[in-house]
């Protein structure tokens, strides 16, 4: 077993991208003078579901792809697995801040959910087959 550094250095990147995305709910709630919820501004509730996105799938994924790294994944699939995952959180805030029914909407929203949905399957479906061929 070694360190999963690869995906620790996506890691990064995606926190990154984490940061902008809650500096965007935190401007959008004081220009809408909103504490709590989104008082009714769209802007304010596509950006609070996109942060929310994010953290809800974000962590599972990764973890899921850092187990098998650890398990001894190629650095290639590591790699695009990761990657895939840096794509998808990309475009699902697109798809978010792009108004309702147009392309960029469903080009993002759909795109990144259904890119991060079948990360999702392909790590635990992989994991299951480590450990049901009896090994790492």
């Amino acid at each position: 077993m070694h360190l999963p550094t690869i995906t620790a250095c996506y890691l990064a990147v995606l926190a990154l991208l984490y940061v902008v995305l809650s500096l965007q709910v935190i401007r959008l709630r004081r220009a809408n003078r909103a504490a709590f919820g989104d008082s009714g501004n769209f802007a304010l509730r596509s950006a609070i579901r996109a942060h929310a996105h994010f953290a809800e799938y974000v962590p599972i994924t990764a973890l899921m792809i850092a187990m098998l790294e650890m398990a001894g994944a190629s650095a290639l699939r590591v790699h695009l697995l990761m990657g895939a995952l840096v794509v998808a959180r990309l475009l699902h805030p697109l798809g978010m801040y792009a108004a309702p029914n147009t392309l960029w909407f469903r080009i993002g929203r759909i795109g990144g959910v259904t890119i991060t949905i079948g990360l999702l399957i392909t790590c635990a479906l992989s994991t299951l087959s480590r450990l049901a061929i009896g090994g790492s």
